[in-house]
């Protein structure tokens, strides 16, 4: 049960996450869901739009200089919405505020220490494969990074191949959710509630989000050819 005073901060990677809120409502009920039941005060919501590899951002130093005036709780739905990098953890630890992750509510100062070091550590190891899967492909013989000599030729088809691409992407998944919506059709139900109900069921959109009965028909009808 929460008591005392808290101060919320969300972070979402991209700016079009920001505006849309995508992955802020989560964030939000997460924490209105542990806070429940108790006597505290939810005294601000902050929202951050920034990369999780940044260390430099200026909303969490906002809601850390809030919890220090209002002598606040940090509380955060998700741990990995603190950081992934060592060095920012030390200064989150050195800055006295004490914090809650509704993800992990027993974590303390060493286990987010751990999980921190733990974090970077895999984020380098992938970097090193990566590294290690281009010098092998060079080495075989692969160009890569694109055919610059011949960038006219490349430039001119690149928007007919990315429309392929994304036609054979949309086909793949016409086929695995069409008969899922003419089964539901067949039951009586209208495109308005079988797009309610993939959208209950968590399979996303075409284009993420929520389904409209107008992408529910075209699935379905591209799911027939």
């Amino acid at each position: 049960m929460a008591n005392g005073k808290f101060i919320a901060y969300y972070r979402v990677s991209t700016a079009r996450q920001g505006a849309s809120g995508l992955g802020l409502d989560a964030q939000q009920e997460a924490v209105r869901a542990h806070l429940n039941g108790g006597s505290w005060q939810l005294v601000e919501e902050v929202v951050e739009v920034e990369s999780g590899k940044r260390n430099d951002r200026p909303k969490l130093a906002e809601a850390l200089r809030l919890c220090r005036l209002h002598g606040a709780t940090l509380i955060i739905a998700k741990l990995d919405r603190l950081a992934r990098n060592v060095a920012f953890i030390s200064n989150l630890m050195e800055s006295g505020v004490d914090f809650i992750a509704v993800d992990f509510p027993t974590a303390n100062r060493l286990t987010v220490h751990i999980l921190a070091a733990v974090a970077e550590h895999e984020r380098e190891m992938i970097a090193s494969r990566t590294r290690a899967a281009l010098q092998a492909a060079k080495a075989r013989g692969i160009k890569l990074g694109g055919d610059r000599g011949n960038f006219s030729a490349v430039r001119d088809r690149g928007p007919a191949a990315s429309a392929a691409v994304r036609s054979a992407k949309a086909t793949e998944k016409a086929t695995l959710i069409a008969p899922i919506a003419r089964e539901l059709q067949a039951g009586g139900a209208s495109l308005r509630s079988i797009a309610s109900e993939l959208t209950s069921r968590g399979i996303p959109a075409p284009r993420g989000g929520n389904w409209s009965a107008i992408q529910v028909k075209r699935v379905v009808e591209r799911g027939l050819t």
